[in-house]
C-alpha cells in the first residue's frame, strides 16, 4: 500500500521531465517540477504551524489547476488533509463546508502557493502513512445538504503499481476533462494524472465547443464526461464541427448514461469506444464499467470481480437475478467515511461494501441494471415507477436535450409522474405525451410537462431534483 506523496515521487524519479497537467492558455507542470513545489509547500506549511491530519481548505479556481495540483500534494506531503472547494462557490457555503470539517486554514490561487513556496522551509523527513486521511470532498447534494467523505492514503492510493509497464490510458498521449476543482471527479482527475500515461489537458469550465476545439487541436485519445456534459456536447452540435477522430475512449462516470446519449456519442466520436462508470464519491474507487453494447442499452456492466456487487432487500438479504433492491458495491481498498457523521457512516459502509442509495437488479450474467435512486421512486397508485425509465424514453425523442422526472403529490394515486424537459426545438406537451405512448404504460406517463430553458444544477452538473419538482408543482 502507498500514499499520494509517494505515487508522486515514484514518477518523478522516473519521468522528471515528462508532462503531467497542461492548461488551455500553454502552462505545463512536469512530475519532477511538482515533486519539488509539493515538498517545497509543505516545508511552508509546517513553518507557518499546519498540524499533521489537520484539515486544510484549497481554494482555488478551474484555470489554476497546475497551483492547485502543487499545493493539494503539498498539504497532503505535510500530513494535513486536502480539503478542495472551488473558488466559484458561494463564499457561505464555502464556509459552511470548511466549517463541517474543521478546517480553520485555508491556501488560495494567486499567489499564496508561490509565497509557501519561496519561504525556504525543508519538507518533513516522513510523509503521512497509508491509513492516514489524504482528503475530505463532498458531495454534490442532489439528496440534501453535501457530505463531506473522507479518502485515505491507501484508498486513493489503491491499485497504484510502482514502474509499472503499462499504465491507464496507454493507447493515448492526452486526455481531456472540465471537471470542477472539489468534486470527487476533479480529485480523480488528479489522481489519473499520477498514474496515467497520458498528460492531463485540465480545461476550467466545460463549454461544448471550446472543448470539442481543445480535443482536435491536441489530437486527444481520451475524454471524460459526466451525463450533463455529454447531454450538452451533443445538443450543442460542436462533434459536426470538430474532427474528433482521434479520441479512442470516451468515458462517463456518476449517474447513468441514458442508452439514447450513449447511443449519440458513439456516432460523435466516430473511433471511440464509450465506456459508462458506475461511481460515487462514497464508493471510489469501487465501481462498475460497461463498454456500451445495444444489445445491453441500459446495463452499467460489471465490477472488478463478480462478487464485487450485490443487490439486498429491506431486511439486508440478498437477492436472487432479476430481484429488485438496495444496489450496493465493493472494493479491496480500504473504505470511505463521513467525516464527522458516525450514524451517515454506520448506514452507507458496513463491511467494505457502500450503500449506493440506489435501487436496481442484476441479469443473469451479473450485469447490473438500476431502477432508480432509492428517494426518486414515483408510487402512484400502488404501483412502482422508475423515474430512470421515464427520463430514459424522453431521451428517445431526437428534439429533448434532457429530461428530470419527479414524483407529485396527488389526493388519490398518492402521487403521479411529472416531467421537465430542454428541448432543441420547439415541441408541445401533446407531441411528447404522443410520442410517449407508444414507450410507456399508462402509469408511467408524465401528467405534466414543462418546458425549461435550463435546470438549477449542483457544482457536479447534476439536476437537482427538489427545484424541479417545486417548479412542477407550481
Amino acid at each position: 500500500m502507498s500514499t499520494v506523496p509517494e505515487m508522486l515521487a515514484v514518477r518523478a524519479a522516473e519521468q522528471p521531465h515528462r508532462t503531467a497537467i497542461r492548461t488551455p492558455e500553454g502552462e505545463e507542470l512536469a512530475f519532477g517540477a511538482w515533486h519539488e513545489r509539493s515538498d517545497a509547500v509543505a516545508g511552508g506549511l509546517l513553518a507557518a504551524g499546519v498540524r499533521p491530519g489537520e484539515p486544510v481548505g484549497l481554494v482555488f479556481s478551474g484555470s489554476e489547476w497546475p497551483d492547485f495540483a502543487v499545493a493539494c500534494l503539498g498539504v497532503q506531503r505535510a500530513g494535513a488533509v486536502a480539503v478542495p472547494l472551488a473558488s466559484s462557490l458561494p463564499a457561505t457555503q464555502r464556509d459552511r463546508m470548511l466549517d463541517r470539517c474543521g478546517a480553520t486554514r485555508t491556501v488560495r490561487g494567486g499567489g499564496e502557493v508561490a509565497a509557501l513556496e519561496g519561504a525556504g522551509a525543508r519538507p518533513p523527513a516522513a510523509g503521512p502513512a497509508p491509513g492516514d486521511l489524504a482528503q475530505i470532498v463532498f458531495t454534490s447534494g442532489t439528496d440534501g445538504e453535501p457530505k463531506g467523505v473522507g479518502a485515505s492514503h491507501g484508498n486513493l492510493a489503491h491499485g497504484f503499481r510502482p514502474r509499472a509497464r503499462r499504465r491507464p490510458y496507454a493507447h493515448s498521449e492526452l486526455f481531456v476533462h472540465a471537471f470542477p476543482l472539489g468534486t470527487n471527479a476533479g480529485q480523480m482527475m488528479l489522481v489519473d494524472s499520477l498514474t496515467a500515461h497520458p498528460a492531463a489537458l485540465a480545461l476550467p469550465v466545460f463549454d461544448a465547443e471550446a472543448f470539442c476545439a481543445q480535443v482536435a487541436a491536441h489530437r486527444a485519445g481520451t475524454v471524460f464526461l459526466v451525463p450533463p456534459m455529454a447531454a450538452e456536447l451533443l445538443r450543442s452540435r460542436a462533434p459536426e464541427r470538430h474532427d474528433l477522430s482521434s479520441v479512442l475512449m470516451v468515458s462517463s462516470s456518476a449517474a447513468a448514461l441514458p442508452p439514447a446519449t450513449a447511443q449519440a456519442l458513439t456516432l460523435a466520436f466516430p473511433s471511440a469506444t464509450v465506456v459508462n462508470c458506475y461511481i460515487s464519491t462514497e464508493s471510489a474507487p469501487a465501481c462498475t464499467a460497461m463498454l456500451f453494447d445495444p444489445d445491453r442499452p441500459g446495463s452499467l456492466g460489471l465490477p472488478a470481480e463478480p462478487r464485487d456487487v450485490r443487490i439486498l432487500d429491506a431486511g439486508a438479504r440478498e437477492v436472487p437475478a432479476g430481484t429488485v433492491g438496495e444496489v450496493w458495491l465493493r472494493s479491496p481498498a480500504p473504505p470511505r467515511v463521513y467525516v464527522g457523521d458516525d450514524a451517515g457512516s454506520a448506514r452507507t459502509f458496513r463491511d467494505g461494501w457502500i450503500r449506493m442509495g440506489d435501487l436496481g437488479h442484476l441479469d443473469d450474467e451479473g450485469y447490473l441494471h438500476l431502477t432508480d435512486r432509492e428517494s426518486d421512486v414515483v408510487k402512484s397508485g400502488g404501483l412502482k415507477v422508475s423515474t430512470l425509465q421515464v427520463e430514459a424514453a424522453l431521451h428517445e425523442h431526437p428534439d429533448v436535450v434532457e429530461a428530470a422526472v419527479v414524483g407529485l403529490p396527488h389526493p388519490v394515486m398518492g402521487a403521479v409522474v411529472a416531467a421537465a424537459v430542454r428541448t432543441s426545438a420547439p415541441l408541445s406537451q401533446a407531441q411528447l405525451k404522443a410520442f410517449l405512448a407508444t414507450r410507456l404504460t399508462r402509469h408511467e406517463r408524465p401528467v405534466r410537462i414543462a418546458f425549461v430553458d435550463g435546470f438549477a444544477r449542483t457544482t457536479t452538473g447534476k439536476i437537482v431534483k427538489s427545484r424541479v419538482r417545486d417548479l412542477l408543482a407550481r
